[in-house]
């Protein structure tokens, strides 16, 4: 996509710069982050591209090619949450990157001129959100020599979309967009942000994880999400210690024991078991049995689906058609409710894999997911 072309024609000048930033697929270790436990995420070959030129005025303007709405105008100083369109609208997440920017005290008060466009797809649970606010951030910290580092621009990224936006997420899909390295994984402990890249060639071991987009959309922001996180900070507050990530895997058991209320039982038991399954598949791939992540993928999935709850029809018909066409493994990926899974084949059973799941869903009535293999791709960066 030629996006310094569109901002010239645009905006009537060169572009200071074009940056990008990937979607992500999470490999394990789902709705831990907010607990500061452990996830596994990759960065796709999907990405936002931002053509970005500073300004002086105060004037922040917006465009997206991917949205039929005229430029958004607005003054720096006068952003507040919310007010860039409201909860949802596309232009909240690089206006709240701005404003998160100012609001940790640097100085961003010149505005700039913006230009975007993604591949990423949205509603599927692939952080779509988490491009824009990482690739709107590396820009203005490149123009603007602000010299922070990719895991504090991933953590104003993620303020943005909490304080800016309202939705109460975690901050593993900034960090995956900002910090990911192609062939690899990123392993993060979110409570420190320390990372690990894990090698993740697949090719080499004749694998292939696919993403399966439902196309059934999701909103984080409706309150499904907020819910569980609320449950799942009720249930450590009963447990007497600061995140769930402090419950040991060992004393899961005992930890149920001590919660009356079904359903913030359900949850912790996820989060713990979660947490668990990050540290079997980073054993696994360090050993160099890639396979044998399959089944803790399936494993994952069920935990989603009967404790979390956050599965749907679509994506309990992915992983069940895929596991029965031979699949290693599969589970939804995302914040659920919709959006997408992944499945781990052999990859000379890419093609039989993924017809089962398209005449699963003809014969369902479902409308026809979108599948296509996920890469280990590289993080944000500036491109030209």
């Amino acid at each position: 996509m030629d996006v310094a072309g569109q901002f010239a024609e645009l905006y009537g000048y060169a572009a200071d710069g074009v940056w990008s930033a990937p979607g992500r697929v999470n490999l394990i270790g789902e709705y831990t982050d907010f607990n500061e436990g452990f996830v596994m995420p990759l960065a796709l070959p999907h990405t936002a591209v931002a053509a970005v030129a500073r300004r002086s005025d105060g004037v922040l303007r917006l465009h997206s090619a991917d949205i039929d709405a005229p430029v958004a105008e607005l003054r720096v100083d006068e952003l507040t949450p919310l007010s860039a369109y409201g909860q949802g609208g596309w232009a909240a997440y690089p206006a709240g990157v701005v404003w998160a920017l100012r609001e940790a005290g640097q100085a961003v008060s010149g505005g700039a001129d913006v230009h975007l466009a993604s591949t990423v797809p949205t509603g599927a649970g692939l952080s779509s959100s988490a491009a824009l606010e990482v690739v709107t951030a590396l820009a203005l910290n490149d123009l603007y020599e602000l010299g922070i580092d990719r895991p504090r621009l991933a953590v104003l990224a993620q303020r943005a979309e909490n304080a800016f936006v309202g939705v109460p997420c975690g901050v593993m899909d900034q960090m995956a967009s900002a910090c990911a390295t192609e062939g690899h994984a990123l392993h993060l402990d979110c409570r420190d942000l320390s990372i690990r890249q894990v090698p993740f060639d697949l090719a080499a071991q004749g694998l292939q994880l696919l993403v399966v987009d439902t196309r059934v959309k999701h909103e984080l922001g409706d309150g499904a999400y907020a819910e569980r996180r609320a449950g799942c900070e009720e249930g450590a507050r009963v447990l007497g210690v600061s995140h769930l990530r402090d419950v040991e895997y060992a004393q899961l058991t005992s930890a149920l024991a001590r919660l009356t209320d079904e359903k913030i039982r359900r949850y912790v038991r996820h989060i713990v078991s979660d947490d668990h399954r990050v540290e079997q598949v980073i054993g696994l791939l360090d050993a160099g049995d890639v396979r044998a992540i399959g089944p803790v993928l399936t494993e994952g999935h069920a935990s989603l689906r009967d404790d979390l709850r956050i599965s749907c029809e679509e994506l309990d018909l992915v992983v069940a058609s895929a596991n029965a066409a031979g699949a290693l493994g599969a589970r939804m990926t995302g914040g659920g409710f919709g959006g997408s899974a992944i499945v781990l084949v052999e990859a000379g059973d890419t093609e039989p894999v993924t017809k089962s799941i398209l005449e699963s869903f003809a014969t369902a009535g479902f409308t026809a997911p979108r599948v296509f293999p996920a890469i280990a791709s590289a993080g944000a960066r500036r491109v030209a």
